[in-house]
């Protein structure tokens, strides 16, 4: 469904918690391939801890809860500074569509207002990582105008 349209405001503190656990958990599940778990959860926390060090108010960042017109919340995302301190860009760390909601339009429309709120900012530029196998996420970003800047591959090798 094209043409959704999204409000962003900030997260409330049970909001926050469970965007963080969610985060927490797929990250700690796309690692989990290349490291074993236990490594990823320290890797995934530690993250958390250095990006976040004040949680929902963390300065520079904006740990935001979408609603659509109806005032449903629809899904959530986190901008925040350029991790790689690129002139002028913001940084997804993360964007997410809850289960109810995927597949009618609300990424597209939460990116679009992301992209919208850190313009008013006065940034030039929305920078984003994406796990490799994750099609839906990398045909959105296509789709919004991303293009690649960077790529790093990876192939698992038998010990002989």
């Amino acid at each position: 469904m094209a043409g959704q349209q999204v409000t962003l405001r900030t997260m409330t503190a049970a909001e926050y918690e469970s965007a963080t656990e969610h985060r927490e958990a797929e990250s700690v599940r796309a690692l989990s391939r290349l490291m074993p778990e236990e490594a990823a959860r320290e890797r995934v926390r530690n993250g958390t801890a250095r990006f976040l060090p004040d949680g929902l108010d963390t300065a520079g960042h904006h740990l935001l809860t979408a609603e659509n017109a109806r005032g449903e919340a629809v899904g959530n995302a986190w901008v925040g500074p350029d991790p790689g301190q690129t002139a002028g860009a913001a940084w997804l760390y993360d964007i997410n569509v809850f289960p109810q909601h995927q597949r009618q339009g609300y990424g597209s429309a939460i990116l679009a207002a992301a992209e919208k709120l850190i313009a008013a900012e006065g940034k030039t530029a929305l920078g984003l990582n994406v796990v490799g196998d994750n099609e839906a996420a990398i045909a959105l970003y296509r789709r919004s105008g991303y293009d690649v800047t960077s790529m790093a591959m990876r192939k698992h090798i038998q010990p002989s």
